[in-house]
């Protein structure tokens, strides 16, 4: 399976010391090449997470790598400053023996990063306490950026929030109607049409400054959390390749999309996708005990509408991509993308009908 790759030689250069024993394939992630990296130092047996980083979808590695040792170093300055362990509460990354953030061997781009030991991501939610503790962790992840400056980050995936744009995009799939399936959707482009001014809202928010532009992981799912497996406490955010400049109601939002729904995301049953209120609560609990005094009240107030945004935005991009014939999201059936857009515009109905209540359940907590 590692044919391709001479991990040996990859791992040799980077700045880490003792001698190469193994490289094996690692995770269930489908974006990057990811391997753990096990060196001998002095007996002792240490680990490492090696990865290649896909330069398909990131076409601009020098800006997503400079994105990444911005945050990393940051966030570790966080960490010491409030007495913790930086090796445990954050990415730490490896530089390579030349002293840079990766090392590309002409045709493919490594980096390195020191394992979080007695830790595990899990790929679904076990128990609401699991939900609750991710929401740790992106609270935490939000307060030890909250004084970074996120104007230093570049937009590696450009415009992947901005809502207006979003809806452009799906008005041109509308138009064009390249394979012919626009009279089938009529109704659900309807609904998309009706709900259209969501678009700007917090979009024209940070433009103003009325929202404050923070650092966004833009990929706030379970499987990216490291919980501590002794205790089952948050320790960690991975998997920064999405950090951009954003609201924080990007972040929190997502993941009251994908985790206050118990069917999948293309569940073609709509009776069995509903909105669970608790588990928001759950959520919110949470991130805001994390988070902190760094939120403003604005932001508090923006969270039930960064859950309904992004459900939104989300549900149009599965229905223009069904539109354009399936071509971005990877698709294992016929319409599946129209399904997964039929269950976040029953979400989003389902929140809008509870939205004061999402709302007072925010900004009563502190």
């Amino acid at each position: 399976m590692n044919e391709k790759f001479d991990l040996a030689a990859i791992a040799g250069k980077f700045a880490i010391d003792g001698a190469y024993v193994s490289c094996i394939r690692y995770g269930e992630g489908h974006i990057n090449d990811t391997f753990k990296l096990t060196v001998n130092d002095n007996g002792k047996e240490v680990h490492y997470i090696l990865q290649r980083i896909n330069d398909r979808l990131f076409t601009d590695v020098d800006k997503l790598m400079h994105n990444i040792e911005l945050v990393t170093a940051f966030c570790r300055k966080s960490v010491e400053k409030r007495g913790g362990d930086p090796m445990r509460e954050c990415l730490t990354l490896i530089r390579t023996k030349d002293k840079k953030p990766y090392y590309f061997d002409g045709e493919n781009y490594f980096r390195v990063y020191a394992f979080i030991e007695n830790a595990t991501s899990y790929q679904v939610v076990r128990d609401p306490k699991d939900f609750y503790e991710s929401a740790v962790a992106f609270g935490s992840f939000a307060a030890l950026l909250a004084d970074f400056d996120a104007t230093q980050l570049y937009e590696v995936l450009p415009d992947f929030h901005n809502t207006k744009v979003r809806y452009a995009n799906f008005l041109r799939a509308v138009e064009k109607d390249v394979c012919g399936r626009k009279t089938e959707v009529q109704k659900e482009i309807d609904w998309v049409n009706a709900h259209k001014d969501l678009c700007g809202k917090l979009v024209d928010k940070i433009a103003s400054g009325e929202i404050p532009l923070r650092v966004t992981h833009n990929d706030t799912k379970l499987n990216n959390v490291m919980l501590d497996n002794a205790t089952g406490k948050a320790l960690a955010v991975i998997d920064l390749d999405t950090v951009m400049p954003g609201s924080l109601c990007y972040d929190f939002g997502d993941s009251i999309r994908f985790g206050c729904n118990p069917a999948a995301e293309d569940e073609p049953d709509l009776s069995k996708v509903n909105f669970r209120f608790d588990l928001y609560e759950t959520y919110l609990d949470g991130y805001l005990s994390a988070v902190g005094d760094s939120i403003t009240d604005e932001e508090k107030k923006g969270l039930p509408l960064g859950a309904v945004l992004m459900t939104y935005e989300c549900g149009m991009r599965f229905l223009t991509d069904y539109l354009e014939g399936d071509t971005y999201f990877r698709t294992h059936r016929p319409k599946q993308n129209l399904d997964r857009a039929h269950t976040q515009f029953k979400l989003v109905d389902d929140m809008l009908s509870v939205f004061d209540k999402m709302t007072d359940a925010a900004m009563k907590r502190h």
